[in-house]
């Protein structure tokens, strides 16, 4: 299984993902799942995926060929024309493997986020796109998109997290949210990889890749614990009463 995440803010953008892999014929166990493709200046995109290995790197793969070639997503004229052309290369591994897979009871299984910016089109902008290559854009009211297993994750960006949060905070929400991910289901596991993008910077300088025993990650584990327990202590004594008497007849 996997985790990924995507935040929208008015800052900029949030990318963050595991690393763990486990499914079935790929026999992964830590891979990567962020990539990005940058024009200095110009563009800048970041894709995190799911699902089957050997489908998301044929993705990427045809991705970044055309991208090299200054085809593709370094044609694309804003960040909907990009995810049009990332499902539009979903689809074309979708022709060459998809009746082989289902042939053998395989699904094709797999689930991008795009996000990233292009000079003089919208501020940046965050897409999910599906295995049929149809997008589904985040918007000012639902500022995340998840992969995976994002159930855990879930209540916390749900309390803390809007379109006006700043970029270093939701990064903090990003960590927490996978810190639950991982304390709750063990498909989920570090590394960790976070990536911070700045609204009209059009390039990625804020980056870090935690480990299991980075200081800092377990700083933030240990002091996010305490916090919650000292906040339930803090809570309101509950006034309990009698309970109803129940008659046996």
């Amino acid at each position: 299984m996997t985790y990924c995440l995507g935040i929208v803010t008015d800052d900029g953008l949030v990318m963050a993902s595991d690393s763990r892999s486990n499914a079935g014929f790929d026999q992964v166990n830590v891979c990567r799942k962020m990539h990005s493709f940058v024009q200095p200046g110009e563009r800048t995109f970041i894709i995190l995926s799911s699902g089957s290995l050997s489908i998301s790197q044929s993705v990427v793969t045809l991705l970044r060929n055309d991208f090299d070639e200054g085809k593709g997503l370094a044609e694309a004229a804003s960040l909907y024309h990009a995810a049009r052309i990332v499902g539009d290369c979903v689809r074309r591994v979708s022709d060459l493997d998809r009746a082989a897979l289902e042939r053998d009871q395989f699904s094709f299984n797999v689930h991008l986020l795009l996000g990233g910016q292009v000079k003089g089109a919208e501020p940046p902008s965050l897409y999910l796109i599906y295995p049929q290559g149809n997008p589904l854009r985040a918007t000012e009211d639902s500022p995340y998109l998840q992969l995976g297993e994002v159930k855990y994750g879930r209540p916390i960006l749900d309390r803390g997290v809007d379109y006006k949060t700043g970029l270093e905070v939701a990064a903090k929400y990003a960590l927490l949210s996978f810190d639950a991910a991982i304390r709750s289901n063990v498909t989920v596991g570090p590394p960790i990889e976070i990536l911070l993008y700045r609204k009209d910077s059009f390039e990625l300088g804020e980056y870090r890749r935690f480990s299991a025993s980075d200081y800092d990650l377990n700083v933030i584990h240990t002091a996010w614990e305490q916090s919650l327990r000292r906040a339930v202590e803090q809570l309101p004594t509950i006034e309990f009463r009698r309970p109803p008497i129940e008659f046996s007849t």
